[in-house]
């Protein structure tokens, strides 16, 4: 699906009705241009859905935005992060800093972020490097992927569970917990308003990313996860996506099963390639054969590794179905680059109900 994103220099903050505003906040150097932070009106001050990219350009944008749209930064009760990213968590320090607010996020993403600033960015920095390396990826590519990671965001005040009710008087707003994009990701239920704020998990005319989770296992499954969570979102009925980048939509479900098909699609592709594969293939042979946005040839060093860790996760996805399988075993601890092979079954393809 083509997008209909305008660049940043065209947003303005909005006032959506219903006592919700979003405010739109650049990412410095990042071809999505802005994050859409929400504001949702209550009693006793305002709750930002994100936060945005912790930088100063972004920091006026919301402080300014918010002012635009008569919100006192220095009002804001809380900060629910959909996810730890840092494009959506970034400035919510920066806001907890300024007006004595909380932040929440889902106690999985919460679990990373201590880790982030428990250990530093080293250990992240070397998990990323191995995995890259047993996808297959040269040392130009390790080198470019793992340089100059953003710091981690600010550690949590509060940790959300499944279906609990954040703290907004007046308003009914759950969390929903929807792994795949990051463990911990959340979309956020506004019950009163039939809205459902779907951070990166459903998005109008992109899919999100999804790779291996950071400290995971080999045997966690992110796209498993993924599908899990959007038949979820497909499952609360007609509700009004409120994403984190493009554009406000009318249906989160529909949306839901458009990527999930996708994604089957995207499976079916994928073991068929393999099928076809005169011999076992790495991960990053896997991804320079899958097709993307651009020729693999032009892909940054970046790019090529977030490829490969999609690579990885449809991979991962087929290996549960019985589809596909590795060597070396995932208990391996060899340095040698995983292999894949077609395992001689036929791909399932699961339906999504309506």
């Amino acid at each position: 699906m083509k997008t209909r994103r305008r660049p940043y220099s065209e947003q303005r903050p909005t006032d959506l009705g219903g006592g919700v505003w979003s405010v739109p906040v650049p990412i410095p150097g990042n071809p999505l241009g802005y994050t859409l932070v929400y504001a949702i009106e209550s009693p006793a001050g305002p709750v930002l859905i994100d936060a945005g990219w912790n930088h100063p350009d972004a920091w006026l944008a919301l402080r300014d935005g918010l002012a635009s749209l008569g919100v006192d930064v220095r009002e804001v009760r809380g900060v629910v992060v959909t996810h730890f990213h840092p494009d959506h968590a970034g400035l919510a320090g920066r806001v907890r800093e300024e007006s004595g607010a909380w932040i929440a996020m889902h106690e999985a993403d919460a679990a990373l972020v201590r880790l982030m600033r428990e250990f530093g960015d080293g250990p992240h920095r070397d998990f990323q490097a191995g995995m890259l390396r047993r996808a297959g990826a040269g040392a130009v590519e390790v080198e470019e992927v793992t340089a100059n990671r953003p710091s981690p965001p600010a550690l949590p005040d509060r940790e959300l569970r499944d279906g609990q009710l954040v703290d907004l008087p007046g308003r009914d707003l759950r969390a929903i917990w929807t792994p795949g994009h990051t463990p911990g990701h959340l979309c956020l239920r506004l019950q009163d308003a039939d809205r459902l704020f779907t951070g990166d998990h459903v998005l109008p005319g992109i899919t999100p990313h999804v790779g291996v989770y950071p400290y995971d296992r080999t045997d966690v499954d992110p796209l498993g996860d993924f599908l899990l969570s959007l038949e979820k979102v497909a499952g609360l009925g007609e509700l009004e996506a409120l994403p984190a980048h493009e554009w406000t939509f009318p249906d989160a479900a529909g949306r839901a099963r458009e990527i999930r098909a996708h994604h089957e699609e995207k499976l079916t592709d994928l073991a068929a390639l393999l099928a076809e594969a005169d011999r076992p293939l790495t991960i990053w042979e896997v991804a320079e054969r899958m097709t993307w946005n651009r020729p693999w040839p032009e892909l940054s060093g970046m790019l090529r590794g977030m490829a490969a860790g999609e690579a990885a996760a449809h991979l991962r996805a087929l290996e549960a179905r019985g589809v596909v399988r590795r060597t070396p075993e995932p208990e391996s601890q060899e340095a040698a680059p995983e292999s894949w092979t077609h395992a001689g079954t036929e791909p399932v393809r699961f339906a999504l109900h309506s």
